[in-house]
């Protein structure tokens, strides 16, 4: 987990080996998604993904047909409008377009049985959630910096891809795809559209791999 964490939860750190690249790769992703569903993009990172567009095979994929989606999107964007498209979307006047939240989409109300599910996985892995931090763990950042350290921690214990797999099944799979379907349908998404295909291309992909697990 690094500083730029949304929700910044704190893992034990033991030794681990040499990471896989894959596994790097899969990190990343859930890192980068964690990071525009945190905060709108600034200008240096929206220039990133503009300039890193998928080719070849990788390119034709379904993963690399929404990735380069993005891409169009953030070299189309400028910065102020993804900053008030964010702000709109999911902050508002008294009350978001979007929620972001888990338990909004498993149970109907904010902070419901599905966030104290997920606290008791989050104790079990050691991670804590910060004083001043306002969203609950249960935002889609949060829990892609979740499984961002399930990939990618130090602690084998629980780093590892039968915990990915559970946490996975548990507290992303059963409603990540009614937010990209709410973003997908939502005429003040733009940039975030593409943003909600990524997650849910990526969410199809992690889905299919860990349950061959």
């Amino acid at each position: 987990m690094t500083d730029s964490q949304p929700i910044q939860l704190i893992p034990p750190a033991p030794a681990r080996g040499e990471p896989d690249p894959e596994d790097v790769a899969r990190a990343d992703l859930y890192g980068l998604l964690a990071t525009l569903f945190h905060q709108a993009p600034d200008a240096a990172l929206l220039h990133h993904i503009a300039a890193n567009r998928a080719v070849g095979d990788d390119a034709d994929t379904v993963l690399g047909r929404a990735w380069n989606e993005l891409c169009d999107a953030a070299s189309t964007s400028r910065t102020d409008d993804v900053a008030d498209e964010y702000q709109e979307l999911f902050i508002g006047v008294g009350k978001q377009e979007i929620f972001l939240y888990g338990s909004y989409y498993l149970a109907g109300f904010l902070n419901e049985r599905p966030l104290v599910a997920l606290r008791d996985d989050l104790a079990r892995y050691g991670l804590t959630r910060h004083e001043g931090i306002s969203e609950t763990e249960d935002h889609i950042a949060a829990l892609c910096e979740v499984m961002r350290f399930l990939v990618a921690g130090d602690d084998v214990a629980v780093s590892n891809l039968g915990e990915q797999q559970r946490f996975f099944a548990r507290h992303l799979q059963p409603w990540v795809d009614k937010l990209c379907d709410a973003l997908a349908s939502h005429p003040k998404a733009r940039f975030y559209r593409s943003a909600a295909g990524l997650l849910r291309a990526f969410a199809g992909v992690e889905a299919v791999a860990l349950e061959m697990t």
